[in-house]
């Protein structure tokens, strides 16, 4: 009988649904100068950057016809970042892991939402803030990325949302670097001259806004920073769907005059939640209605943004690090102040406070022994002398087959995931188990983590091991009856955080810090999805994903390293650098030998010195001589 409902539901929206296809060719778009400091060249779409919004309904069969175009020999591949891709992993655009990137040149059509692949069951189903951005090195560093916007409509085309509200503006925050990523990462960050793996600090920050209305055509808006302007009208309510797109900064933002109250985070509806200002951290995303105010005497107000300084090792005084925009209730207005131009004190917003609409109690493990991963935190400089992001000291080594194609080729025996790699760290579940990460930070930074391809819930955060303050490390509920779900959860310095999920989800997904210089540096995981499951759903790969890899004679066959068969031979798979040694290693006894040698040379001199016959008559006499001789020479 549900089965019959359920095919009821699908058909009905089916009537509804439309088949939406963007045309999007990769370019470099010359000339850009967002920030008003340096014009460079950027990657954009269609000759266009900011790159065209994506705005499109719940029920909507979308997808996006994406060609590289870039013309300097490097490949691409397009990601849609939080969405679930069931059923179709290969759609997730994530490089060398459900992908080989797309080479200069050619073209591939990603399924991105209600593909007729996906269970039908799943049509319609997934809505929300969400953004899109290359997966390939550090493309979305320089330009590519932008808004993902999902209407939640109903089988008759009506608006479903949970809150009401007039109209919709997406606000995209960023980072922002004059130099190209690659210049950046080889001379800068991933170099023996940076030991301490301090991150580039950007050159500016930014903000703007994009029109993403649900029945009308999406925009991006002109302006930057104090030259983007919000209009809004009296006593009308907004929809702001924030999303922080930098590749490194964690941002604060609150407006001036107005209260704000969060009504979704991730993609997840929550019951409406009142705050003063938010912390954003790198790919997560808060939707926030706003109440325009009906003054007698209207005013124009602030939108204020403040980096988190703690983000970057040290701060240029050439960086701006608080900057506003404008809401408009008419031309030449003055602009109005509430007292907070600044905030006094930062705190990072703690999301377990929300509740989300849709409730789903806390996933329960059955054998924490096998469903439980702890997950410890560092960033060590290897002996090759530079600095890695690790879990449990591993870090992530790129595979030379897709990680999704050792899958489909090596079938259920890749439950062993020995056969993602020695360095891929992939953990595998099996299909509909209850999965938990527990996370530990020991680093002195804060970490943004994202699981492709999943809603997690987070069940436990303690903000600061270290301290004697029960309030930042409370126990651990064991009743919760409805947690917080997102795609991305910032782990604080010290801190803990445990997040649990149900692999519902068959495939290979990317877990890793989306602060883009971490994951270059190697902080990710393989987070491996019913793998016993896996042959039955994926009967085929389609076929332009392996002419894109022999386009590049990459193999799709085998382990990881493209041999079959095998849990110990992976052929020339690249090894991770190896961890600084302890014990008598060569280096330590040749260098323990050189100083027992000086050591020895030193005290040999010094025996030699004090056995001569030498007086301190002996150097009175040459004292004298000394100035006998200069009188003379006078």
């Amino acid at each position: 009988m549900l089965k019959v409902l359920l095919s009821l539901a699908y058909v009905s929206l089916l009537c509804t649904a439309q088949d939406v296809q963007y045309n999007w060719a990769l370019n470099k778009v010359p000339n850009i100068d967002p920030s008003g400091l340096y014009p460079r060249t950027v990657l954009g779409i269609n000759g266009q950057w900011p790159p065209p919004p994506i705005n499109i309904n719940s029920t909507d069969y979308f997808s996006i016809k994406f060609t590289n175009q870039l013309g300097d020999g490097h490949p691409s591949a397009l990601h849609s970042h939080g969405m679930f891709f069931n059923r179709t992993n290969y759609y997730d655009g994530a490089a060398m892991i459900t992908q080989c990137p797309i080479p200069d040149g050619s073209s591939m059509t990603y399924d991105v939402l209600n593909s007729p692949k996906s269970p039908p069951e799943r049509f319609g189903q997934q809505w929300g803030t969400y953004w899109t951005h290359s997966h390939y090195k550090g493309q979305y560093v320089d330009g590519f990325r932008t808004p993902s916007v999902i209407h939640n409509v109903d089988s008759t085309g009506v608006n479903r949302e949970a809150h009401q509200y007039d109209d919709d503006f997406t606000i995209s925050l960023g980072d922002w670097y004059n130099e190209w990523y690659d210049v950046l990462n080889s001379t800068e960050f991933m170099n023996v001259n940076n030991p301490s793996g301090a991150e580039p600090v950007p050159d500016a920050h930014l903000i703007y806004f994009q029109h993403t209305p649900w029945n009308g055509v999406a925009e991006n808006l002109p302006g930057f920073n104090e030259n983007a302007t919000l209009h809004f009208e009296a006593n009308k309510t907004y929809r702001l769907r924030i999303i922080n797109m930098s590749s490194l900064s964690m941002f604060y933002f609150w407006i001036e005059g107005h209260q704000m109250e969060i009504i979704e985070v991730d993609g997840v509806d929550t019951e409406a939640f009142p705050v003063d200002f938010i912390s954003v951290s790198v790919a997560q995303r808060y939707s926030v209605l706003v109440k325009a105010r009906a003054d007698a005497d209207p005013k124009n107000w602030k939108i204020n943004l403040a980096a988190d300084g703690d983000m970057y090792d040290s701060v240029p005084d050439t960086l701006q690090m608080n900057i506003s925009s404008i809401i408009s209730y008419g031309d030449n207005l003055e602009v109005g102040d509430d007292g907070r131009a600044t905030l006094d004190e930062f705190e990072v917003f703690d999301e377990t406070q929300l509740v989300p609409i849709e409730a789903i109690p806390m996933y329960e493990l059955s054998d924490p022994s096998t469903q439980s991963h702890r997950l410890d935190i560092y960033f060590t400089t290897f002996e090759n002398g530079i600095n890695y992001g690790t879990f449990n000291n591993n870090t992530f080594v790129a595979p030379l087959v897709p990680s999704i194609m050792t899958m489909k080729s090596e079938g259920a025996k890749t439950s062993d995931a020995r056969y993602f790699g020695p360095n891929s760290h992939a953990i595998v579940s099996k299909h509909l188990d209850v999965v938990e990460f527990e996370l530990f930070n020991w680093d002195s930074g804060y970490h943004p983590f994202h699981l492709h391809g999943t809603s997690f819930q987070i069940v436990w955060r303690q903000k600061d091991l270290t301290s004697d303050d029960p309030a930042d490390h409370p126990d651990f509920n064991d009743t919760q009856a409805n947690p917080i779900r997102r795609d991305t959860v910032m782990v604080p310095p010290s801190g803990r955080v445990k997040i649990r999920f149900i692999a519902d989800n068959p495939g290979v997904w990317f877990f890793h810090c989306h602060i883009d210089w971490h994951l270059a540096s190697g902080l990710a995981l393989l987070m491996v999805q019913g793998p016993e499951v896996f042959p039955s759903i994926y009967t085929e790969i389609p076929d332009d994903f392996y002419q894109q890899c022999q386009a590049q004679n990459l193999s799709t066959t085998g382990n990881a390293g493209g041999i079959t068969d095998s849990v110990t031979d992976f052929g020339v798979l690249p090894k991770e650098p190896h961890l600084p040694r302890v014990g008598w290693t060569p280096v330590m006894i040749g260098t323990f030998v050189a100083c027992i040698l000086a050591a020895l040379m030193g005290i040999t001199a010094l025996c030699i010195y004090g056995l001569q016959s030498h007086t301190d008559e002996d150097d009175e006499d040459e004292y004298e001589q000394e100035k006998y001789e200069d009188r003379h020479i006078e």
